[in-house]
């Protein structure tokens, strides 16, 4: 059976919500599911999973979670050849060019662990609405296609 890992750092509580909906619809989609808070999950535990997903929020201009720096460090001693990821995030388009850059900055390190990324990256300006729970489902179904092609 297909195991998916989610990750989630979040002070305003909308990407937690992201990664609620991830994880349901990834559920939906017949896939374990477990879901961490980042500073609560041992990044090795990525390990374990077949579809890796990760919900950070960019802090002020283009910071990561202070909370994930630890995680974020360790993905580079990890290998996860193999492994499928998305990441999605909640931002504030007030930060205009810093807007949600921490979801490109996880990609990024997941991408040198040599995972395939198995969808595009999610950005969500504050809490998610209809569309992007829509988009989120989307994102769900498109990582799970993946996944499979990839075994």
């Amino acid at each position: 059976m297909t195991q998916a890992h989610v990750v989630f750092a979040t002070i305003t509580g909308n990407n937690e919500d992201i990664a609620d909906i991830v994880t349901e619809g990834l559920e939906d989609l017949g896939i374990t599911v477990q879901e961490t808070e980042i500073s609560q999950t041992d990044a090795a535990e990525l390990q374990d999973a077949d579809i890796v997903v990760i919900c950070p929020y960019t802090y002020d201009e283009g910071n990561l979670p202070e909370e994930g720096l630890d995680f974020f460090d360790d993905l580079a001693d990890l290998d996860l050849s193999g492994k499928t990821f998305g990441v999605a995030g909640s931002g504030d388009v007030f930060y205009q060019e810093f807007y949600n850059v921490a979801v490109d900055k996880f990609a990024d390190a997941l991408k040198n662990t040599g995972a395939k990324q198995g969808a595009p990256n999610v950005k969500i300006n504050l809490d998610p609405d209809e569309a992007d729970i829509e988009t989120l489902d989307q994102f769900s179904q498109t990582l799970v296609d993946s996944a499979q092609q990839q075994n």
